[in-house]
């Protein structure tokens, strides 16, 4: 089915400059007449869709990794982009059945953390990046026992689960009930706060929320959706960008290059588990080569 939507500039290729909160998207590379909505006083600006991303990291001998997935070039959305795990909250998200099966925080903390007064749309967002990174990587961040494990049962049960979920038949509760599991809430911490820019026709109120790999975790991308999927220290993810090598949005940049400031799962932990998180809304503006998309420091 063709999607009725204007297509997104952020389905472009951005392209690195020497200063890293200017990123530009080049002429050739937007949709027709988005850079005339610019200056259009008519505009109509589009309400943000919440959602969540899910950076998931693991200690390797050379340091700190991080999981980045290709999206589809047929995507509607960050067309063929280097991505971490997400995507917009579910009705089924903000269930809250789901409390007896999740760890860590209660949704009242997670509210505070994530400045909202509405505890059930602060869960809506940690059960969404929860869903989304099982979803599209087949790593399920979940307990069972006691123990912090991929595959608390068989990795063909979690296996058959996650087409299930996929495919809309059960919902994350029915997954981790069904598998004896409790979702490890208490794994995730809290990390950036993205709001895409005005003039988008889809726009994201994105939290992003990082997390360590349990030991041995696979990734298998789902396929519909991704194509390749890489483990990367961020400051390699980082250059291979500007060299052009992989395209990237901007949050995901800015999110790399905070995280080569760390060697080790722990490093992020102790100094961004509690660290402000500001929320992040670029401005597009008209640019000799196209359109400058401008992070605020």
């Amino acid at each position: 089915m063709t999607d009725p939507r204007p297509q997104s500039a952020a389905s472009a290729a951005r392209r690195a400059t020497s200063d890293p909160n200017l990123f530009v998207i080049p002429t050739e590379a937007l949709p027709a007449g988005f850079q005339e909505t610019l200056d259009d006083p008519a505009r109509k600006t589009v309400e943000p869709r919440p959602a969540a991303t899910v950076v998931l990291l693991r200690d390797a001998e050379g340091g700190l990794e991080v999981l980045l997935l290709r999206r589809h070039k047929r995507s509607g959305f960050a067309a063929g982009a280097w991505v971490f795990p997400g995507g917009v909250v579910d009705e089924g998200d903000r269930d809250g059945g789901l409390l007896e099966r999740l760890d860590g925080p209660t949704p009242g903390e997670w509210a505070r953390r994530l400045g909202l007064v509405d505890a059930g749309e602060a869960l809506g967002y940690v059960a969404a990046a929860l869903r989304e990174a099982f979803e599209e990587t087949g790593i399920l961040l979940a307990r069972a026992d006691g123990l912090y494990s991929p595959h608390a049962n068989s990795a063909q049960s979690l296996d058959v689960a996650r087409r299930a979920l996929l495919n809309q038949v059960v919902n994350l509760r029915d997954v981790v009930v069904g598998n004896g599991l409790c979702l490890s809430g208490g794994e995730l911490i809290y990390i950036a706060h993205w709001i895409t820019p005005e003039p988008e026709p889809r726009r994201y109120d994105t939290r992003f929320f990082a997390a360590h790999a349990p030991a041995g975790a696979q990734c298998t991308v789902n396929d519909t959706e991704l194509t390749d999927a890489e483990w990367l220290r961020p400051a390699d993810a980082v250059a291979r960008f500007t060299a052009g090598e992989m395209k990237m949005l901007p949050p995901t940049v800015h999110t790399l290059r905070r995280l080569a400031e760390y060697g080790t799962w722990e490093q992020v932990r102790a100094w961004m588990a509690d660290a402000p998180v500001p929320r992040i809304l670029p401005r597009m503006l008209r640019h000799p080569d196209g359109i400058a998309l401008v992070v605020p420091e």
